[in-house]
């Protein structure tokens, strides 16, 4: 059954994402997104797969109205990963996301110290989580993902493109 949700909702996710963004474009000036690089003490990144979306991605989420960068990622975070911040997140760049629209900017924070008060429970958009070693990648992992791993570990320069 729910093999068959997640099917449906990844069919319908790109008509429902230009949908939503039609509908940002006219209440919002643009779009604002907080994402997550997660480091634990092995060095390993903490990814995320979406019940909407193919792949594996980076923890966060859309930036809400009277919220501050900060103030979402710590949402997302808590959300998606179970995952409390510790000192201040680093900021690592900022990104137009073109490929989403043309309105929309990412803001990528490398977080070292965190705590999870153990593992995040399953829910309707999280279905699965873990850490992985920048050099063993699910397979799946998003093209966005693998470009933001190689920049921050310095195998690629940084693009201001996400």
């Amino acid at each position: 059954m729910m093999d068959h949700v997640q099917r449906l909702r990844r069919a319908f996710e790109p008509l429902i994402r230009r949908v939503m963004h039609g509908y940002w474009r006219f209440s919002r000036g643009a779009t604002l997104g907080a994402r997550a690089m997660v480091i634990d003490g092995a060095g390993r990144i903490f990814l995320v797969k979406h019940s909407y979306v193919a792949g594996w991605h980076l923890p966060g989420g859309g930036v809400e109205t009277g919220e501050t960068f900060l103030d979402a990622l710590a949402r997302e975070l808590g959300e998606e990963g179970n995952i409390r911040l510790g000192a201040g997140p680093q900021l690592f760049g900022i990104y137009f996301n073109k490929r989403m629209s043309r309105r929309d900017h990412v803001a990528l924070f490398i977080v070292r110290d965190f705590r999870q008060d153990g593992d995040p429970q399953p829910n309707q958009e999280i279905i699965a989580h873990g850490f992985f070693s920048p050099g063993a990648l699910p397979e799946d992992t998003g093209r966005a993902t693998r470009a933001r791993v190689a920049e921050v570990f310095g195998h690629a320069p940084i693009s201001e493109f996400w």
